[in-house]
């Protein structure tokens, strides 16, 4: 019951906060002058692009958890951890592309190296649940999968260091300056998305989390309930008939 309180109180903490982040990147943020309208799809791109690699740094920080504990919940929160952050990798690469097309007249630049970067970092991730489920026997596939979330976390944040030092970069810098390369009022906006992206994604990690321990505890149940009526029916079966 507690559990599920507090998780309401998520739910409701994330709906204020995007409903205000969202209030604010529109009628709050002023208008770029070079992009007009189209740059308010920045406030949603960029804080799921960053919401979106930190999980996969913590699906890798999880399993470094679950190969030094053994213990298999840490396996379940770093499986939910990617794939959470795999659908907001769908997510960032969708709106960058309407971004691109609206910016630069084409829907993708490849020589443009932070987006080309995020593509490859997505495109590694997206061989974890193959190859997760490509391993029959439970043991071997947590322990392989969480081998894989820990070097792959490992490149996510080289990645973003090699992006940085990079020299051709024509995609907007967020933290370029020591005022964070924004206008105040642009500011404001983009830390409120980002905080509400942010929120958004620990509630829909604790949602499944929530679900996938229920289906546990309910196929459990079911092997549990299982077993008791096949030992009662072996029972039937060996006693000795009452003589009439």
């Amino acid at each position: 019951m507690l559990y599920g309180t507090r998780l309401r109180a998520l739910s409701i903490a994330t709906l204020v906060t995007m409903t205000a982040a969202l209030a604010l990147a529109f009628f709050y943020a002023p208008m770029d002058a070079d992009q007009g309208f189209m740059q308010k799809i920045f406030y949603v791109h960029v804080p799921l692009g960053i919401v979106s690699l930190c999980g996969f740094v913590w699906g890798g920080i999880l399993a470094v958890q679950h190969l030094r504990t053994d213990d298999r919940s840490y396996d379940l929160k770093s499986y939910v951890a990617i794939h959470l952050s795999l659908v907001l990798g769908v997510a960032v690469l969708v709106t960058g592309s309407i971004w691109a097309k609206a910016s630069w007249g084409s829907w993708w630049v490849w020589d443009e190296p932070t987006l080309v970067s995020f593509l490859i970092v997505f495109l590694l991730y997206a061989c974890y649940q193959p190859l997760r489920f490509s391993i029959e026997d439970p043991e071997k596939q947590a322990r392989y999968a969480s081998v894989f979330a820990v070097v792959a976390g490992a490149f996510v944040p080289l990645n973003f260091l090699a992006v940085r030092l990079a020299s051709a970069v024509v995609h907007p810098r967020v933290f370029a300056t020591a005022d964070g390369g924004l206008p105040p009022r642009m500011k404001v906006a983009f830390y409120v998305c980002l905080l509400g992206i942010a929120l958004l994604y620990v509630t829909l990690w604790r949602y499944e989390m929530a679900s996938k321990n229920a289906g546990f505890r309910l196929r459990a149940l079911k092997r549990k309930l299982g077993g008791d009526e096949a030992v009662a029916a072996r029972g039937r079966s060996a006693a000795p008939s009452v003589p009439t």
